[in-house]
């Protein structure tokens, strides 16, 4: 949990003011997003600058990282993250595989259709 300690500083000094919408950090975040996911951490704000900085600038669009964001936010239910993170992410990529198959997913635990789920 060090490392997440850690780096939850660091992308917490990269989030205030102007620069949590450069796209030079995004490789920051991005790793950021991997080490929530490799240490069961979750930091709600971070995932939502990686999306909105996809959202400025689709060349940079991720598959994976968005994938791991959704998964977490997914964990994060009954609360609304999944939902605000899913309104983030444009008609075409939500088409995407995995993408597709995670909003699935999510739409029926919020149905509460839990056996299907699992």
């Amino acid at each position: 949990m060090a490392l997440f300690e850690q780096m939850r500083a660091n992308v917490g000094k990269l989030l205030r003011g102007i620069d949590r919408y450069n796209p030079e950090n995004l490789s920051t975040l991005e790793r950021y997003v991997e080490t929530q996911a490799k240490e069961n951490a979750y930091d709600l704000e971070a995932n939502l600058a990686v999306l909105k900085l996809y959202q400025f600038n689709p060349a940079f669009f991720q598959t994976g990282v968005t994938a791991q964001i959704l998964l977490k936010a997914l964990t994060n239910l009954p609360h609304t993250d999944f939902t605000l993170c899913k309104c983030m992410i444009d008609q075409a990529h939500q088409e995407e595989r995995p993408i597709r198959q995670i909003l699935y997913l999510g739409e029926l635990l919020e149905t509460c259709h839990f056996q299907s789920f699992w």
